[in-house]
């Protein structure tokens, strides 16, 4: 089957939106735990919090729908040759479809084309199928996490040379 996708910047009124499947999904896996996106508190207004030059936040639709989100954001606390890789998730219709893969890889793009040289993550072990893209998309484990992202309830750090 066909489906009709694009990939775009965030806008206002997405925010409702990709709040929903960002918390839709955590709970879904049972990880709506503190120290996730679960509970960040600019979570409701992503279209503010992406506003500044080299950070952004992508939707991705389906059909004209809002299906799921990633973000490139700075890494606070580490060298502004390291992006990170924020808050990407996928509505329960939109997995399986490649889109996770999609997704990242345009992020990534955006990532390099603004002059970061490595991606980073953070994520947990309950989120197994978003684990298994990473590593097949090139990134590798660390020992232990960079900057400060406040995400204590993730416990698996990546990164990825771009």
């Amino acid at each position: 089957m066909y489906y009709m996708y694009s990939i775009r910047v965030i806008r206002p009124n997405d925010n409702v939106f990709i709040e929903k499947i960002i918390k839709g999904a955590l709970e879904e896996h049972n990880a709506a735990l503190p120290g996730t996106a679960y509970f960040d508190k600019q979570l409701g207004e992503l279209s503010k919090v992406y506003a500044e030059n080299g950070i952004e936040y992508f939707i991705l639709e389906e059909n004209n729908k809002v299906i799921g989100g990633a973000g490139i954001g700075k890494l606070i606390g580490a060298d502004n040759s390291v992006c990170e890789l924020q808050k990407i998730y996928l509505s329960r219709e939109g997995r399986g479809k490649g889109y996770g893969q999609k997704l990242l890889n345009y992020c990534l793009t955006f990532a390099k084309d603004n002059g970061y040289t490595s991606c980073y993550l953070e994520t947990m072990p309950e989120l197994v199928k978003g684990v298994a893209l990473y590593k097949r998309l090139g990134f590798k484990n660390l020992e232990a996490p960079l900057g400060n992202t406040s995400h204590h309830g993730c416990n698996i750090w990546m990164i990825k040379e771009l």
